[in-house]
């Protein structure tokens, strides 16, 4: 075949692109087990945990340092929320807010929510009060779950009226004693006010189970809103269906080694980020496997242990959680043998640590690659087939890419231009933001920001990102809203952010400011840090503050990031 003609399409617009046209190169290296077409079932989201619960009841669904929860238990656990959210009001489509680490009650709470017929509303423990009032009201929810221990962040919500209730989960409800009783002494002490609405979460697993079901159509209702950035400074969210979610939950099961059955998974991405939630939660609840919850992915420590005592065996993860395993000091101590299968995703993976990572623990670490709009996995390397480092791989069953040309057409191998993706697991569109929506979708395609380029066997390549996005450690850090809460500050005249390579954690966020005449040599970085501490989550505020002159900028005032960017780039070299 003509390499300039690969997949049959180039040089047609996007719109005029017919599914069935497209050559599938990339197939010839699919591993063996993996088809190239999947059947998805059109069913409820919460109906993968209710079939385990009723073919594998006392397969084991969590383990919580140490307690252990049957898929049986798990099942009616969120049978009595949702009971107990339909008492609160929750109705079909209303959004439900859940803001906690990867604890028992983060699940329960997930299938619950779904089961009472309402949307799950992701959000980050971390964050602020601020951050919280906006997905409050965007979202328009009515309820948060949340983790006693941000109580103070979230409680502003109910005060102002953005919601109705506020169910309180501890720590400590699902810890077996003796640590139950000790960790009542290390936590930090949290002042509940005694008013209506706010609800423990031992009154609330008191209700009867929910034996009525929602009715769902699995293609047009919405299951998550999964936030992601946007050009407005604050994120937006990503409409994923019922649908969406099981496609690519039955999506990645397909491309892991023995398809799941038998393994033991560990759930130490967070479960609100949806690479978590996806490859850590629903896969393996979907096929009856443990999952071993690890609240705090820092704590390395933890997650070596329990890969050690657990005999984890799937383990999906970010750049900077397999670094961090690779250069613990004590590594030695522990056994990773059971180790067979790891994903890399959120961030580009090092060549240098995929190597090391394989060679110290003998498992396969392939990168992979999705965005929240694709529910978010869309490309991964072969396990056993051709692996292509710096690659993150080949489109999953059902799953097409292209690579566009700024007028929307087709280019040829070789030739970089934007990430297209069409598929399942693509999103319903953004909330409330038709024309954001109007702009990514297009002909059921996927604009993904990401400029890409593909080879001649299929793989495709990131070259560079069409969004200013910065991602460090795994988290999506948007420039916008941190130079808006720079200049929020009042001797800051200007503030451009921008990402700079950093070893750790892929990048790291740098703020370059332009002072205030008035200001200058009276203000310091650390001022700067310590106003950002007070309204962004911690992993958003700028971990290199540099005061300049002025900053560059385009002939009619735009601020030149990508300029920045280069200098820091150039410095570091020379370095």
């Amino acid at each position: 075949m003509d390499v300039e003609n690969i997949i049959g399409v180039e040089g047609k617009h996007l719109g005029e692109v017919k599914i069935e046209e497209i050559n599938r190169v990339w197939l010839k290296h699919y591993d063996e087990w993996v088809r190239p077409s999947l059947e998805y079932p059109e069913i409820p989201l919460f109906r993968l945990l209710e079939d385990t619960a009723r073919t594998k009841p006392e397969n084991t669904a969590i383990v919580f340092f140490g307690k252990e929860i049957a898929y049986r238990e798990l099942d009616a656990l969120s049978n009595r929320l949702a009971n107990y959210l339909k008492s609160l009001g929750i109705k079909k489509g209303d959004g439900v807010i859940l803001a906690m680490p990867n604890i028992p009650q983060y699940v329960v709470s997930y299938y619950a929510v779904l089961k009472a017929g309402g949307i799950v509303v992701q959000a980050n423990p971390i964050y602020t009060e601020r951050e919280f009032k906006h997905i409050a009201s965007n979202s328009e929810a009515r309820v948060a779950i949340i983790l006693d221990q941000i109580f103070d962040n979230v409680y502003p919500l109910k005060r102002d009226g953005l919601v109705d209730h506020i169910i309180l989960a501890k720590v400590e409800d699902y810890l077996p004693f003796p640590l139950s009783f000790l960790y009542r002494f290390k936590k930090k002490k949290v002042k509940v006010p005694a008013e209506t609405g706010i609800h423990e979460w031992k009154a609330a697993l008191a209700s009867e189970e929910l034996k009525e079901r929602p009715e769902v159509n699995p293609k047009e209702d919405i299951a998550v809103h999964q936030y992601t950035g946007g050009t407005t400074g604050f994120p937006k969210a990503a409409m994923l269906t019922h649908y969406n979610l099981v496609a690519n939950v039955y999506q990645t099961i397909e491309w892991i080694p023995g398809k799941g059955e038998g393994d033991v998974f560990l759930g130490a991405l967070p479960y609100f980020h949806v690479f978590g939630m996806t490859t850590s939660m629903n896969a393996p609840v979907a096929v009856g496997a443990p999952m071993i919850l690890v609240p705090d992915p820092r704590d390395i420590k933890r997650v070596i242990q329990a890969i050690d005592k657990y005999r984890v065996s799937i383990f999906c993860g970010v750049p900077t959680l397999f670094n961090a395993i690779l250069n613990y000091p004590d590594l030695k101590k522990y056994d990773l043998s059971s180790l067979k299968a790891c994903i890399s995703g959120a961030a580009p993976l090092p060549v240098e640590l995929k190597r090391s990572f394989e060679k110290e623990t003998g498992s396969k670490l392939i990168e992979g690659y999705g965005l929240s709009e694709t529910s978010p996995v869309t490309h991964g390397n072969p396990f056993y087939g051709l692996n292509k480092e710096g690659s993150i791989g080949i489109p999953f069953p059902d799953t097409y890419a292209l690579v566009i040309d700024e007028e929307g057409k087709v280019l040829p191998v070789g030739e970089i231009g934007e990430l297209a993706i069409y598929g399942p697991q693509v999103m319903k569109g953004y909330y409330k933001m038709e024309e954001e929506t109007r702009k990514t979708l297009v002909s059921g395609w996927l604009l993904t920001g990401d400029m890409a380029k593909m080879d001649e066997d299929g793989y495709f390549y990131i070259v560079d990102r069409k969004k200013d996005v910065i991602i460090a450690g795994g988290y999506n850090i948007y420039p916008r809203e941190v130079e808006e809460v720079l200049y929020e500050h009042p001797a800051v005249l200007e503030a451009a952010v921008v990402g700079v390579p950093d070893k750790y954690r892929g990048e790291t966020v740098k703020a370059f400011i332009v002072l205030r005449p008035e200001h200058r040599d009276k203000v310091t970085e650390k001022d700067i840090e310590q106003f950002c501490r007070q309204k962004l989550a911690a992993y958003k505020v700028p971990r290199i503050i540099e005061f300049v002159d002025e900053l560059p900028k385009s002939a009619v005032g735009k601020v030149l990031r990508r300029v920045l960017r280069d200098q820091e780039v150039k410095k570091m070299e020379q370095s």
